[in-house]
């Protein structure tokens, strides 16, 4: 039979859990997901929602990797590669629920596809906007940003990596990780949302206006 192929376990170990309990109450049917990589949270979803109603994803994801993933440790990542599976795993995921899953592909920057959707009329349009895509700080920004304004309200943003930080030679650089980004759209924006509780390594937000 033929089987998810992941690299890695970091959306079970850091995510699932907390998941598990929204996605219960919660159950979105229209979601947007900044970055995708190899599809474990985009498989999650489907997996998860489909079998209860149909649900429309859209995945947004350069495939060209991060600027972490220009030098450093992880530079050798075959993006190509990455991108080769999460099409398969999506497809996968898909099949399993004939009609139950509309998937959409946009390969490209977040902000120039996320713009597009607005443009499409999607605003106040999603339940959910997960952002995990760019790690630096003005990228993040943009995504939160343009995601909320797709959100509507009652709808849940998810921030990955909230207390990620690049190791670099000359220590943490804060605009080349996601907290400053998110703390300053959520300061900005405190009137017209509510953060969840949730352990911090994600930080949950529920719109309650425009």
């Amino acid at each position: 039979m033929t089987s998810y192929q992941f690299t890695n376990n970091w959306f079970d170990a850091l995510a699932k859990g907390v998941w598990d309990q929204m996605m219960t109450h919660h159950a979105p049917a229209r979601i947007v997901e900044i970055g995708s990589y190899e599809g474990a949270s985009a498989c999650y979803l489907i997996d998860r929602l489909a079998p209860r109603h149909p649900i429309e994803l859209h995945c947004i994801d350069t495939w060209a990797g991060g600027i972490e993933h220009q030098a450093g440790g992880v530079a050798q990542t075959d993006m190509s590669a990455v991108e080769s599976r999460f099409h398969h795993n999506v497809t996968l995921a898909a099949d399993k629920y004939p009609g139950r899953a509309q998937l959409t592909v946009h390969k490209g920057y977040s902000d120039e596809c996320l713009a597009r959707l607005i443009a499409a009329g999607k605003k106040g349009y999603f339940d959910f906007v997960y952002v995990d895509g760019s790690h630096q700080a003005s990228d993040v920004l943009a995504d939160a940003v343009l995601g909320f304004k797709l959100l509507k309200a009652g709808g849940i943003i998810a921030f990955d990596d909230y207390l990620w930080a690049e190791q670099l030679p000359s220590g943490k650089d804060p605009l080349r990780c996601p907290k400053p980004a998110i703390d300053a759209f959520v300061n900005l924006n405190f009137r017209k949302l509510e953060v969840l509780s949730a352990p911090l390594y994600q930080l949950y937000v529920r719109k309650l206006s425009d």
